[in-house]
């Protein structure tokens, strides 16, 4: 298999930009018989005539023009990788806080992604409820923060955009019968953001509940629920697979929640701004 070397590329492209061998070889800092050396090479790699010689300057022929775009191409693809992975500013590592129930599909995507094109810089992920991250924000502790919530806190002194809404649904035991019980056992965490909406929904609909388990551990609630013990309150599309959504009950319906990211606004030429860019694509296959 033969192979286009990018030195020469970068040659050929520089003659045919600066019109001839002579500036193209200053441009380069190389001298003129190097320059000409090199696109006599291409030419014999390509079997073909790149350059007409016939006239006072140097014009490119059918084939050379056809050829300067890849080229082109190669050059600028070669020095954004040697940049990327080679410059400081692409080295380090930056924080991101996620709530833990919306980790899942996203984020591993974008990690993956992010990886792949700056593996210098490595991803230190929080992940908690969103009223901590709010106060590891806060503190200057993430550089970037997806939260659940029903609007957006503008107070953090950060621009936010919100990714997408997602409704809060109901979820119990296969075939359970929990939910129909007087007062409802309710299972959420005790700094759980979803549980002063779902408790004001219960509340205006006249349904006494009680707490099914005292704990902040999501296994913990999982494990209570899918023992038909109590219900809870879940992101649609992240429950986990041994809990099923409860949906003929007189239960009331729940909020809509915003998925926004915080910590925009900042140098479209950063590794923190191409993650979060990673992170808005991500939401916006969904």
């Amino acid at each position: 298999m033969r192979n286009l070397d990018v030195t020469v590329l970068r040659s050929f492209v520089a003659v045919a930009q600066c019109g001839g061998v002579t500036r193209a070889a200053g441009f380069l800092n190389l001298t003129q018989s190097a320059v000409s050396m090199q696109l006599k090479r291409l030419e014999e790699l390509m079997g073909l005539e790149l350059l007409d010689r016939t006239g006072r300057g140097v014009a490119l022929t059918s084939a050379g023009e056809q050829l300067l775009g890849y080229a082109r191409r190669m050059v600028s693809l070669n020095d954004e990788a040697f940049a990327r992975l080679t410059h400081q500013d692409y080295a380090g590592e930056i924080t991101l806080g996620v709530p833990h129930d919306i980790v899942y599909p996203v984020i591993p995507r974008v990690l993956q992604r992010f990886s792949a094109e700056m593996p210098r810089v490595r991803v230190q992920m929080s992940t908690t409820y969103t009223t901590k991250l709010k106060r590891q924000f806060a503190a200057g502790q993430l550089a970037l923060m997806l939260t659940t919530e029903t609007g957006a806190e503008a107070s953090l002194d950060a621009q936010v955009q919100t990714l997408t809404e997602i409704p809060l649904r109901w979820f119990g035991a296969p075939q359970g019968q929990a939910h129909k019980h007087r007062p409802l056992q309710l299972a959420m965490g005790r700094v759980c953001g979803f549980r002063p909406g779902v408790i004001a929904r219960l509340e205006a609909a006249g349904i006494p509940w009680e707490n099914a388990v005292d704990t902040d551990s999501d296994r913990t609630i999982e494990a209570t629920t899918s023992a038909d013990l109590g219900v809870t309150a879940l992101l649609d599309g992240t429950a986990p697979p041994q809990l099923a959504e409860i949906t003929a009950s007189d239960l009331p319906e729940l909020d809509l929640h915003k998925i926004n990211l915080y910590g925009l606004g900042r140098s479209p030429d950063t590794p923190v701004a191409r993650l979060a860019e990673m992170i808005q694509e991500g939401y916006g296959t969904l």
